[in-house]
């Protein structure tokens, strides 16, 4: 039996099969960790002196941030580079799935054109992006132009089914006011799913943009689709600079910053205007 306390009162519950098996799985996951940490192989490590060594690279990277294989220029350009590539996957990414999650939505095409659609989507986002990155990178070789197909290809998956599932949460009414005023799909589509879900669809572009920014920096490392994404690497594997590493951090984080209030300013003014 299970107790909860609610509004003062204990509330006594029935254990069930999935809260039994849930804790059980949480249980074998916690002494599987604990043996893990027990058995480790160290190789002879001193922890404590890793331990310290982490702590100061870190102090190394916040703290003494500074270029020297690079200018101010050339970071600015870089980092251009790699926003670039995020917000062309998005913007490519976007107009395709809106198309496509008008067809994955139920409320405006039939119950058979949604589970096709939904389900070769499903496919997709299992897929990881890098994967995705390096399956177009075999014919169209490592780089930017495979990162940019990868990359939306994967945006895609995303946002159909985030988009089909805002659409899905319209007012029935509406939509059967217009059908039954003469409206055909596309004036409903245009008049009532657009403007009515015009703020939610810009919140998920937006979450999609900074996930793709993200992306984007590790492709410039593993797909050498260039940016700031390789500059990092070269610096941390190539020149072992923490310093300058730390600058490409601070530019990076920086910029999320940046991103992130200019999409809640975006979303409130469109949340404004809306009718």
């Amino acid at each position: 039996m299970e107790t909860t306390l609610t509004s003062g009162r204990i509330r006594v519950r029935p254990r069930s099969h999935a809260n039994t098996v849930l804790q059980a799985t949480l249980v074998v996951l916690a002494l599987l960790t604990i043996y893990g940490l027990v058995t480790i192989d160290t190789r002879n490590i001193n922890l404590a002196t890793a331990f310290g060594d982490m702590l100061n690279n870190f102090r190394i990277v916040l703290l003494e941030a500074r270029l020297k294989n690079l200018g101010w220029f050339d970071l600015f350009r870089e980092l251009m580079i790699t926003v670039a590539l995020g917000l062309l996957t998005t913007v490519f990414g976007a107009i395709i799935a809106f198309f496509l999650a008008l067809l994955a939505a139920q409320n405006l095409a039939p119950r058979r054109v949604n589970d096709a659609v939904k389900a070769v989507m499903a496919f997709i986002r299992a897929v990881p992006t890098v994967l995705w990155v390096l399956f177009f990178a075999v014919t169209a070789g490592l780089g930017s132009v495979a990162a940019v197909i990868g990359m939306t290809f994967h945006s895609v998956g995303y946002l159909v089914k985030a988009y089909a599932e805002t659409f899905e949460e319209l007012d029935a009414g509406i939509l059967e006011a217009l059908r039954s005023s003469g409206a055909n799909w596309w004036q409903t589509v245009f008049q009532a799913v657009v403007p009515s879900s015009a703020s939610a669809l810009l919140s998920w572009t937006f979450v999609r943009f900074e996930i793709n920014f993200s992306v984007a920096i590790a492709m410039g490392a593993t797909a050498g689709a260039g940016g700031i994404g390789f500059d990092m690497f070269m610096a941390s594997a190539f020149y072992l600079d923490l310093r300058e590493l730390g600058i490409f951090t601070y530019a990076v984080l920086i910029f999320a910053i940046l991103l992130e209030w200019s999409a809640t300013r975006l979303k409130e003014t469109v949340g404004v205007k809306r009718p």
